[in-house]
């Protein structure tokens, strides 16, 4: 069974608010290889682990419906309630048990969130519920994060870098397949026509009270702050305070540009 680290409703509310939509890079990356393959049907997208629905949106440009699906009642509820193309429905099941039949789904996609699933299970029920000539993307931010401002990006990235060190104890397991760049999800597919892209820098511009909403959406900063609410508290308050401090402005709302690493494993099933 997949992971279950967002439930609660205030966890699935900062999910919403402040995490973001793939960006135009990764966006192309995926929808370019659906070109090189040739794809032709695009009746059926299925987003698996959407969470609060940003990146599933992109999704209904191109393809007739999408299925959103995640494990977490919290979360779909946000995704629900947002605003949302009409094509696109979101359900609650876990990612293990999808509910398509079998050989009917054109893409599978994935953000963020395969690293958290049991993966034999998962890969039994992609493999399942593919067409054949069916692609699938799985992709993640890493934790290769530059805060850039002026001439400041270099102790912006190293506050950045000292607020994650007392989290790291609180880090789940499954995101050290994140560390190793999804080599394990890529090495863990059912399909020998795969590749794995590890150097996609995504440029997200966000103000400073946006960079602290997005560190507390961290399963690892949530689980600390269940630990040891005051000093979680205090973590993102001190923080927030270097930061601008740093930067020599007292607006939390200065804009900043987050540049972040991704990685994409992308595959295509067997006629």
């Amino acid at each position: 069974m997949a992971t279950q680290l967002f439930e609660g409703k205030d966890h699935a509310a900062f999910y919403k608010k402040y995490r973001f939509s793939p960006q135009e890079i990764v966006q192309g990356v995926i929808f370019s290889y659906l070109e090189k393959k040739g794809a032709k049907s695009f009746q059926l997208a299925a987003d698996v682990g959407c969470g609060t629905g940003q990146g599933t949106h992109f999704l209904a440009k191109r393809f007739e419906k999408v299925v959103a699906t995640d494990i977490s009642q919290a979360q779909i509820e946000e995704a629900t309630r947002a605003p949302h193309p009409p094509n696109i429905s979101y359900l609650v099941c876990p990612a293990e048990k999808l509910p398509f039949p079998d050989s009917s789904v054109d893409f599978v996609m994935s953000l963020t969130a395969v690293h958290w699933f049991d993966l034999p299970p998962f890969m039994q029920e992609v493999d399942r519920i593919l067409k054949p000539l069916g692609c699938l993307a799985f992709s993640s931010c890493t934790m290769d994060v530059q805060i850039h401002y002026k001439d400041c990006t270099e102790k912006l990235t190293e506050i950045y870098e000292e607020i994650k060190k007392p989290l790291i104890p609180y880090r789940d397991d499954k995101v050290k397949r994140i560390a190793d760049d999804y080599k394990f999800v890529f090495d863990s597919l059912p399909f020998q026509d795969k590749e794995r892209i590890t150097d996609i820098v995504e440029k997200v511009p966000m103000t400073i009270a946006e960079v602290m909403g997005y560190i507390q959406s961290f399963s690892m900063y949530q689980t600390f702050l269940k630990a040891h609410p005051e000093e979680a508290k205090s973590l993102i308050q001190n923080s927030e305070r270097r930061f601008l401090e740093a930067m020599g402005v007292s607006s939390r709302d200065t804009p900043v540009e987050l540049w972040m690493r991704y990685v994409c494993v992308l595959a295509c099933k067997n006629a």
